[in-house]
């Protein structure tokens, strides 16, 4: 079989985020389909894009709504399939507040940590809460120390929480459970599993994504790279200690005792489907946070005959 050279980046690495496209490389799901994939991990998310458009990679493994950062209006660029369901990031807050799930008052007056583009949804999210970020004195900021290369932002957002750097983060569910754990955090919102106002579990998702040049130029590669990912959602969903294998392989040790439980919890939502729905939705929060001026219709949005396609053939 002839393997193609690939690059995938993902803004995060030692986290649940963006796990499936992780594990599909060290578990051979990639190569199985006829593609040699690199793992490259670029911090934020909208450096990942940028790097897509340049080039510089091949796929992109990141939150949905940011490939809005190098693609405006998502001219040039398609969602392939989705890493997993719903907005997936946790609202945790500092334990000395008293904080209660779902209770999100205890924000007022507060510093929360939040990486770029990612913090959009939490912006949005408060707003369509009620809250009102100056009037509430709500400051959404980069954490502290999390700005650079090779940073992994949910553990360095649990740091700079126990440190006391900062009030609260929204951050992966890697940094919510090392917080927890740490006993220095709880968790107020967790959007997957109910949390939040109305829509909000539709504002993005974890994804796959890669340039209509790509997809023009070679169909097969992209519907490869979407088998890749249902067999890895496939194979995890059989075995889930196969997380624990990959996460001794790039993990330390702390994380890697955490990753097979946190990839349980999330298994529910491993489907690779990239719904209409999600996609008025995500149109929706877009517009909201003023980086789309208008709605984009939903197949030039997702490649949809290709996630069509990988998704009839028989899963390996």
């Amino acid at each position: 079989m002839e393997f193609f050279l690939m690059k995938l980046a993902v803004p995060d690495m030692i986290s649940n985020s963006y796990f499936p496209a992780i594990a599909a490389i060290e578990l051979g799901m990639f190569k199985a389909q006829g593609l040699d994939v690199e793992l490259e991990m670029i911090f934020p998310v909208d450096k990942c894009y940028a790097a897509l458009r340049e080039g510089a990679v091949d796929f992109v493994g990141g939150s949905a709504h940011s490939a809005l950062a190098a693609f405006p209006q998502w001219q040039g660029v398609k969602l392939l399939c989705a890493q997993a369901q719903g907005m997936y990031w946790f609202l945790v807050m500092h334990k000395d507040f008293g904080p209660r799930r779902g209770e999100l008052g205890v924000v007022k007056g507060k510093n929360i940590g939040a990486a770029p583009w990612v913090e959009m949804g939490l912006r949005r999210l408060l707003i369509a809460a009620g809250l009102d970020l100056a009037r509430d004195q709500i400051r959404i900021a980069p954490v502290p120390g999390a700005q650079g290369a090779g940073v992994n932002f949910g553990v360095t957002a649990a740091k700079a929480l126990e440190e006391r750097r900062i009030d609260g983060f929204w951050a992966n569910g890697m940094g919510a459970e090392v917080a927890v754990q740490r006993g220095v955090g709880t968790v107020v919102l967790d959007v997957r599993r109910g949390d939040g106002p109305k829509g909000c579990f539709n504002y993005t998702m974890a994804s796959i994504a890669a340039t209509d040049a790509l997809i023009e130029r070679s169909p097969d590669t992209a519907t490869a790279a979407i088998r890749a990912i249902a067999n890895t959602h496939a194979a995890l969903k059989r075995d889930v200690s196969l997380a624990t294998a990959v996460g001794r392989k790039l993990f330390p040790p702390s994380e890697t005792e955490l990753i097979a439980e946190l990839i349980r919890r999330d298994l529910p939502y491993y489907d690779a489907t990239i719904s209409r729905d999600f996609v008025a939705g995500m149109n929706q929060f877009a517009r909201d946070v003023g980086i789309l001026s208008a709605d984009v219709a939903y197949e030039k949005i997702v490649a949809h005959q290709l996630l069509s396609a990988a998704q009839k053939a028989s899963i390996a």
